[in-house]
């Protein structure tokens, strides 16, 4: 079966969703055409994963001007206001991927210099909007060919919530090796940690994996240092919010726990990224602005109650997995250690 689509365009360049929130148990799509909508897909996590995030926020800029009749004369300069007033709702969603924040700023820019050259400002933002898509979708490729030859035949893989097709523009970032892998005849297994509290790995990594035919097995989020500890584990492989110059990871909540555990049983833990998600304007990892969600995320699922109404709650996001506790870095310019990413080349 093949990947799962999250995004596309409608024939009149609304963007249509797969609606995340939703799976495994219904697969609902949704198509968003305003700006305000876009917003809160991505605010909800109906879409997800930082390189989609930055992908939706793209197409979600168009929404701004689609209705315009050309973007061009005088009404150009108004466009131009709300593509910038579009740029900072969608940018006020999710603070911690960096990719949004790189991706409204190309489409600003691209704004900029369409309506100097007298171009048609719609038609400019969504090539912008597809180039972005495009570049993702070879980056999650190279990606994928590069990681792949740290997975011998008979691997097996502990990875955290979800980072491939659905959380990308391609085939993912840390299951893209694992594809690949996988693709080439060699069998390669995941364990998938559930991903509390909202449980990316079970709705959506497993998903994938078993539409995809890989071998995977489900865990608890505390069981992945037992696990560890069986020996049967050839690395630990997850993708990133944001990595700082340093090398410090933002990624989904749990993931610095994990690091921790795959060190102490001298287990590689890679983390796969894509150019864009590498922020050198970003020193180290106390600088990344850490999302905290609602309570009700944490004391309820599906609707029922899972602790008293009453009891406080913190709730972030993601954390900050220190560089020296990263083995490696699998970027679409190349494998990495976190204290050579300053080499790479800057993103678009």
């Amino acid at each position: 079966m093949p990947l799962p689509s999250p995004i596309a365009w409608t024939p009149s360049r609304a963007v249509r969703i797969l609606d995340q929130s939703r799976l495994p148990a219904e697969e609902r799509y949704l198509e968003l055409g305003t700006v305000d909508e876009v917003a809160e897909a991505i605010r909800s996590l109906r879409v997800r994963g930082a390189p989609l995030i930055g992908i939706a926020a793209a197409m979600g800029v168009v929404q701004a001007v689609r209705a315009d009749s050309a973007g061009q004369g005088e009404g150009a300069r108004d466009s131009l206001a709300r593509v910038r007033e579009a740029c900072r709702t969608l940018g006020a969603t999710r603070p911690t991927a960096v990719n949004l924040h790189w991706a409204l700023a190309r489409m600003e820019r691209r704004a900029e210099r369409a309506l100097v050259e007298g171009e048609d400002l719609t038609a400019a933002l969504v090539a912008e909007a597809d180039a972005i898509w495009a570049e993702d979708r070879c980056m999650c490729e190279r990606i994928g060919r590069l990681g792949a030859e740290l997975l011998p035949d008979g691997a097996t893989v502990l990875t955290h919530c979800n980072a491939g097709a659905l959380a990308t523009g391609g085939m993912g970032t840390a299951l893209a090796p694992i594809y690949v892998a996988h693709a080439a005849g060699r069998r390669v297994a995941v364990v998938v940690d559930e991903t509390r509290p909202l449980l990316q790995g079970s709705r959506l990594t497993a998903w994938e994996l078993t539409r995809a035919g890989v071998s995977c097995t489900l865990i608890a989020d505390g069981m992945a240092a037992s696990r560890l500890r069986r020996g049967d584990v050839t690395c630990v492989l997850v993708g990133a919010d944001r990595i700082a110059a340093n090398g410090d990871v933002a990624n989904k909540i749990g993931t610095y726990a994990l690091a921790l555990a795959a060190r102490a049983h001298e287990v590689p833990f890679y983390v796969a990224a894509p150019r864009s998600t590498i922020d050198l304007a970003t020193p180290d990892g106390s600088y990344i602005p850490i999302e905290e969600r609602a309570p009700a995320e944490v004391t309820g699922f599906g609707g029922q109650a899972v602790a008293p109404a009453s009891v406080g709650v913190w709730n972030p996001a993601f954390d900050v997995t220190p560089a020296e506790l990263v083995t490696a870095i699998i970027t679409d310019q190349g494998i990495v250690r976190p204290g050579e990413i300053g080499r790479l080349e800057r993103a678009g």
